[in-house]
Parts: C-alpha cells; sequence; structure tokens
C-alpha cells in the first residue's frame, strides 16, 4: 500500500513496474488472507482472527458456535464445580475405596472440562456465568444438589456418605448426561460437541459403577 500513497514521485519506468508488480503480488496475499478469516469468522459473534498460541478451549473452530453451545458452557461449569465439591470429601468421609477411586476419577476428568468449558465462553466473548446464576440456589436444575443436602453429605462419613455420595451422583451425573445429550443434538462448536460426547460415554459409565456399589451398600 505504501507504493501507492508515494506515487507522485517520480521514478525511472522500469522501477515504477517493478514496484508494481511486487506491490500487487502483496496485495493479492493480504486478499486471500483476509477472505480465508472472513470466511473461517462468518456468522460468527467477535473478531474472526483466532490464536495459534495453545490456550484453553481454543481452536481452529473456536469462533463457530450457536446459543445452545453457550447454554451448554454456561451450565455445565457450576454442574462440573458442585461434582468437585462432592468428589473432594471423599477423600476424608468415604469408607470404600470404590467411592474414592470414582471420586479421583471425577476429579481428574471435570476440572479440565471446566477450565476448557471458560475458554470456550471467554474466546466467543460471552460470560462465564449465565446472568441468573450468581449466588443463586442450582438445586433442581439438571440433578444439581440443594445447599442443604451438600450440608448434609458434609456431615456424614463412612458407609453413611458412601450411600449418600453414590445417590447424589448418579443423579448429579443423569442430569449432566441430559445436558451433555441437549448440546449434541442442538450445539454447533465441534470442540463442546467433542466434549459432550466424552460427557455421555465417561459418566453413563460411572452411573453404572455407582449404582453397582449402592447395590451391594
Amino acid at each position: 500500500m505504501t507504493s501507492f500513497t508515494r506515487a507522485p514521485r517520480r521514478k525511472p519506468a522500469r522501477r515504477i513496474a517493478a514496484v508494481g508488480v511486487v506491490s500487487a503480488g502483496a496485495l493479492l496475499l493480504a486478499a486471500c488472507s483476509d477472505n480465508g478469516d472472513d470466511m473461517g469468522g462468518m456468522d460468527h459473534d467477535g473478531d474472526s482472527s483466532a490464536s495459534s498460541t495453545a490456550e484453553p478451549g481454543k481452536s481452529a473452530a473456536a469462533k463457530d458456535f450457536n446459543d445452545a453451545d453457550v447454554t451448554f458452557a454456561q451450565m455445565m461449569i457450576p454442574h462440573h464445580e458442585q461434582a468437585l465439591e462432592m468428589a473432594k470429601l471423599a477423600d476424608s468421609r468415604a469408607a470404600d475405596s470404590k467411592i474414592k477411586d470414582i471420586a479421583g476419577k471425577i476429579e481428574k476428568a471435570q476440572d479440565p472440562e471446566i477450565k476448557k468449558m471458560k475458554g470456550w465462553l471467554n474466546s466467543w466473548d460471552k460470560p462465564t456465568e449465565a446472568e441468573s446464576m450468581p449466588g443463586m440456589d442450582h438445586s433442581g436444575m439438571n440433578g444439581m444438589m440443594s445447599d442443604e443436602d451438600m450440608k448434609e453429605l458434609k456431615g456424614m462419613t463412612g458407609a453413611k456418605f458412601d450411600k449418600m455420595f453414590a445417590e447424589m451422583m448418579i443423579e448429579h451425573h443423569n442430569g449432566a448426561i441430559s445436558m451433555a445429550k441437549a448440546e449434541q443434538k442442538d450445539g454447533k462448536n465441534s470442540d463442546a460437541k467433542k466434549t459432550a460426547e466424552d460427557i455421555v460415554k465417561g459418566q453413563s459409565a460411572e452411573v453404572k459403577q455407582l449404582q453397582s456399589i449402592l447395590d451391594q451398600l
């Protein structure tokens, strides 16, 4: 672009021609590059350009999302956070080693997923919480436990804790599975849909394990 703004300056004919060819080539490359970005960012919110550096929740498809993807991430974050809160209680309260093992798996799987989902929302320029969420009691929302339920669980140890943990986590997981299936059906973002698939598979298997433990308690 610089060569065109300085056109009034007199230059030899050959040099002008050469500069014109180079400039045209540069403009063509820039146009191709811009067109690629624009196509990748069509019908999306936010800037069409995406960082190539590895960040949680970001990928080549980061800008390809819809309202279902946003809702999935915003709802699943507090859902996972409560599951982590429940899982961390098992270390000092559970008696059954299988309960402790499942609790460990929950922590290992869901903590990275929370970071990933927050990364998506940041890349989409969306809040990590829905407007109605801060400070609200999520009880009744897709298997979420009430504050009273959580308080009761914290007061238990041994076999009583194991039984209540298994019952609560089965309900909690079923809620997450329902949310994940909705994302698989209605979502658009490939990363979000893949995470939803992982949640359905992983938590369905854990529900079976928890039910087996519960049947033996």
